[in-house]
């Protein structure tokens, strides 16, 4: 074969090696453009928008709630604060032992914070104030969660899709979101089942002190709860900032039917006992009144979840079917 012919047939396939090494180069690159497109966020909170070039990974939750979003995503928090109110009040979803303590909710350490050398730190109204100081130290989130306004289980199920937006972790929220729905609906066919489909009507409540209560109604996250459950509040409640109402105890008198849940913890259980008003309550002598396992009625959407659990737990406890106070 000639020269001229080797020549020929050579050259193409250079060509050919060149243009493949450089449309696999030009394939990488626009995949490393495409990585650094999808990391990049804006989003807005309650107060400005916010750009994240990636995903944050050294995170900061100054409130209780944020924290609990982190966790259910999978995230743990370089610190948190009032680790042990959490533990108390919270409880779900446990904080690891690695966590650090940063002072209280109203008060953080931000020498301390300063320190960790976060890059994002997630606030909510108790630290309005306290915005301006944080943001010098880090990217700082801030959301107005309880307000009269707005729904708040849905204002919470829109906090916790757009942490996991900033984090890189919407397929973790969604698969979040959708287990906590098929619970709820398992939840509620028990208690159908249960009360051969007549579930009582409830009311939730949470004592401050042995002469005061909190009444869970509208816009509450454990109202959100019952809701889903299928359930029907004992008392009706009007809509309010934070879906409850302080009354007296003996405002309970008003609840003529159903059973009267207590979320614990309440330090001062024995002196209600031994309280002449409190044993003539008609739910009260008709053994219609129990606690349900303590979950913070101020967290994140994953708190209705835990609210569902805990008087789902409870109620099917009872008798089946639930007596009426009406029996009387």
């Amino acid at each position: 074969m000639s020269l001229k012919k080797e020549l020929f047939k050579k050259v193409p396939f250079k060509k050919h090696a060149l243009l493949t090494q450089f449309s696999l180069t030009l394939t990488l690159l626009m995949l490393l453009v495409n990585q650094s497109v999808l990391a990049s966020t804006t989003i807005s909170d309650d107060l400005q928008t916010h750009h994240f070039e990636t995903p944050p990974t050294r995170i900061i939750a100054i409130n209780w709630s944020m924290a609990e979003n982190l966790l259910e995503l999978g995230i743990t928090p370089i610190a948190i604060t009032d680790i042990k109110g959490y533990r108390q009040w919270v409880v779900n979803p446990p904080i690891p032992d690695s966590v650090l303590d940063i002072g209280t909710r109203s008060e953080p350490n931000l020498e301390r914070i300063k320190e960790l050398n976060p890059d994002l730190i997630l606030s909510s109204a108790l630290q309005k104030g306290l915005v301006p100081q944080l943001q010098k130290i880090a990217p700082t989130l801030y959301y107005d969660s309880f307000r009269e306004d707005h729904n708040n289980a849905e204002k919470a199920q829109q906090i916790f899709t757009q942490i996991a937006l900033v984090t890189g972790k919407q397929k973790q929220a969604q698969q979040r979101l959708q287990q906590q729905q098929d619970q709820i609906k398992k939840l509620k066919e028990q208690l159908i089942t249960h009360f051969n489909g007549q579930l009582p009507k409830v009311s939730l409540i949470r004592f401050a002190n042995p002469t005061a209560v909190i009444i869970y109604g509208d816009n509450s996250l454990s109202s959100a709860a019952l809701d889903k459950l299928g359930i029907q509040s004992a008392l009706t409640m009007p809509k309010t900032k934070w879906g409850f109402k302080q009354f007296p105890t003996s405002e309970l008198a008003k609840i003529k039917e159903g059973v009267v849940l207590h979320i614990e913890p309440f330090e001062h259980q024995p002196l209600l006992d031994k309280s002449p008003l409190w044993n003539i309550l008609p739910f009260v002598k008709n053994k219609q009144f129990s606690t349900i396992d303590s979950t913070w009625s101020y967290g994140g959407i994953n708190a209705v979840g835990y609210t569902a659990q805990a008087v789902t737990k409870s109620l099917l406890a009872f008798p089946i079917p639930a007596p009426s106070l009406n029996n009387e």
